[in-house]
């Protein structure tokens, strides 16, 4: 049975979308002890300060699954040199109203994939700082900025020979990371 649940926040609502791959695949590195649940977050409305007092059922079911995890893990793209929309948007409605925050003190990993040669380091980088913000501590190192490139996966959508080891260094220091901090 697991002890650590953990919440994965996607930041790409592509069906195909490199991000959730690299999200369902990771997954399969953790020890049996973690268990993982994406968190649906395409249907959430754009943020409004006015909607502090009644947020819509679907913030409060984002709300009501980042308590109930341990720790988190953001798997995103980078969109213009930072995080895609979507995912602050999320991070945006389960932080409000002010003093509220869903994320205060839940451990986290960030990592993500591109094709482009620096990965979603700039996306990452975005994301910590609103993280840092948040009261959410954040495994620095080992950090994973991926090129999303032939061999990533294998046939079976697993984490392909050649980046095995080093994602499952980073799965390990990630699961290190939750237990020393969650709460």
């Amino acid at each position: 049975m697991s002890q650590y649940q953990i919440a994965v926040v996607v930041g790409s609502l592509r069906k195909d979308s490199f991000n959730r791959k690299l999200a369902d695949a990771i997954v399969k590195l953790a020890p049996s002890e973690f268990s993982f649940k994406q968190l649906k977050i395409g249907d959430l409305p754009l943020y409004n300060q006015d909607d502090d007092a009644n947020q819509a059922q679907s913030v409060k079911r984002l709300k009501a699954d980042i308590a109930a995890a341990q720790g988190l893990l953001f798997v995103t793209p980078e969109y213009n040199r930072s995080m895609p929309g979507v995912l602050k948007n999320a991070i945006d409605q389960a932080s409000r109203p002010y003093g509220q925050s869903a994320w205060a003190g839940k451990p986290a990993g960030v990592l993500g994939a591109s094709v482009g040669a620096i990965g979603t380091a700039v996306a990452q980088q975005h994301l910590r700082n609103v993280l840092a913000y948040l009261d959410v501590p954040t495994l620095g190192q080992p950090e994973a900025f991926i090129h999303a490139k032939e061999g990533l996966f294998d046939e079976a959508g697993n984490i392909g020979a050649d980046s095995k080891k080093f994602l499952q260094n980073w799965m390990d220091r990630y699961v290190a990371w939750v237990k020393k901090h969650a709460l």
